[in-house]
C-alpha cells in the first residue's frame, strides 16, 4: 500500500526554489520532464494517455508511476575536493549481506546521506524522489526528479518516512536547484540536478555526505554496488516505508550497450548496475545514489538512478541505469562555487 509523508507545515514562508536550466539540446530556454519524463521512476498517477506518450518515446522506463573483493578504481587522479576530507564513513556500518527489488529493509542510518526529496500537495508532504547529501549544503539527484512548478524540501536522517518526527532526522528548505545545462527528458541524457539548500546541515550520525569519486573514473564488471531508496517494493507494488537496500554488481559499457540488453540507449556518461531479473531499482527511487565501497573503505555515489525498463523493475538482461557521476565532476564544482 502506498504511503505518503505526513502532512506538515512550513517553518517559514513558502517559496518555490528557483530552477535553473540555460539551454537545452533543442535550443529550448527551459527543458522540463515531458512525456518520456514517464519512462523515469517518479511518482504521479498513470493514466491512459501517460501510456501512449510512453510508447510514443523510447520503451525504456518505469512510467511515472509513484512514490520508485572490490578492485581498485581506473581514472586520472583529482585535485583534493573539499567534501573529502570526511565523507563515505557511516557511524552505523550498512549490513552487506541484502538481497529495494528483491533487496531487504537497511539497517537504519547506515546510509546517512541518502536524502528523500519531498514536494508539497494538499498540504502534505509527499516523497517523489531520492538524492545523495553530498557537502553540507548540496544534495545530488536527478534532472527528471525536478519541476519548476512544485515547492520541496529536502528530508535528511530518515529511515521511516511514516515517522515525521524521526529522531535525529531534519527538514530544510531548498534555495536554488542546478538543472544540468543539457538535460533532455526525451533520451534522458545528462539526467543530473544539484540542489542547493537553503541552510548548510549540521552533521551527525544520522546526517553524513557521501564522497564523489575521482574524475572520469569508471567501475569494472561485476564490482559491488548497492542501490538504497524508498521505491516500490516489487514492480506495481507497495511503496517502502523505510528505506531499503540492494546489492547491484556494476555491468560494464561494453555489456550494456549489447543489442539485447540496453543497446544505443546507454550512453557513455551512464552507469548500469544489475540487470539479474532478481534485485533492481524501482519507482520512487529515481535520484537516488549507487554507492560502491572504494578500497578505503569509504562510501562512494558513482551512480544517480535514472531509468529501467518498462517490463518491470527487475527485468532479466535490462538493468538499472544511472548518470555516471564521475563523468560531471567539473560540472558539479562549477554549481557548488556559484
Amino acid at each position: 500500500m502506498a504511503t505518503a509523508s505526513p502532512s506538515s507545515t512550513w517553518e517559514r514562508p513558502m517559496r518555490r526554489p528557483k530552477v535553473w536550466v540555460i539551454q537545452s539540446v533543442t535550443g529550448q530556454d527551459r527543458v522540463q520532464a515531458s512525456s518520456c519524463l514517464l519512462t523515469t521512476l517518479t511518482p504521479t498517477p498513470v493514466t491512459l494517455l501517460s501510456v501512449q506518450l510512453c510508447l510514443r518515446c523510447w520503451p525504456l522506463g518505469w512510467g511515472d508511476l509513484g512514490r520508485f573483493d572490490n578492485q581498485p578504481l581506473s581514472g586520472p587522479e583529482s585535485p583534493p575536493q573539499p567534501w573529502a576530507s570526511s565523507c563515505g564513513v557511516p557511524s552505523f556500518l550498512p549490513s552487506l549481506s541484502a538481497r529495494v527489488v528483491g533487496g531487504e529493509n537497511a539497517k537504519p542510518h547506515s546510509w546517512p546521506w541518502q536524502i528523500s526529496l519531498q514536494y508539497l500537495k494538499d498540504d502534505s508532504w509527499r516523497h517523489t524522489c531520492g538524492g545523495t547529501l553530498i557537502a553540507s549544503s548540496y544534495v545530488l539527484t536527478a534532472a527528471h526528479c525536478i519541476s519548476d512548478t512544485r515547492t520541496y524540501r529536502v528530508a535528511l536522517g530518515k529511515n521511516d518516512l511514516t515517522v515525521e518526527d524521526e529522531q535525529g532526522s531534519l527538514y530544510v528548505d531548498v534555495d536554488t536547484i542546478y538543472v544540468h545545462e543539457k538535460w533532455n527528458s526525451l533520451l534522458l541524457h545528462n539526467d543530473i540536478a544539484l540542489i542547493k539548500l537553503a541552510e548548510p546541515v549540521e552533521l551527525s550520525d544520522t546526517i553524513q555526505v557521501a564522497c564523489l569519486p575521482e574524475e572520469e573514473s569508471l567501475l569494472p564488471q561485476d564490482y559491488p554496488c548497492y542501490v538504497t531508496g524508498w521505491g516500490r517494493l516489487w514492480t506495481d507494488g507497495p511503496i517502502a516505508d523505510e528505506l531499503q537496500q540492494g546489492l547491484q554488481p556494476v555491468v560494464d559499457h561494453d555489456t550494456c550497450s549489447r543489442w539485447d540488453w540496453w543497446s544505443f540507449k546507454v550512453k557513455k556518461t551512464m552507469v548500469c548496475a544489475g540487470g539479474d531479473g532478481v534485485i533492481s531499482a524501482c519507482n520512487g527511487d529515481s535520484g537516488g545514489p549507487l554507492n560502491c565501497q572504494a578500497e578505503s573503505g569509504s562510501w562512494e555515489v558513482h551512480g544517480i538512478v535514472s531509468f529501467g525498463s518498462s517490463l518491470g523493475c527487475n527485468t532479466l538482461k535490462k538493468p538499472t541505469v544511472f548518470t555516471r557521476v564521475s563523468a560531471y565532476i567539473g560540472w558539479i564544482n562549477e554549481k557548488m562555487q556559484l
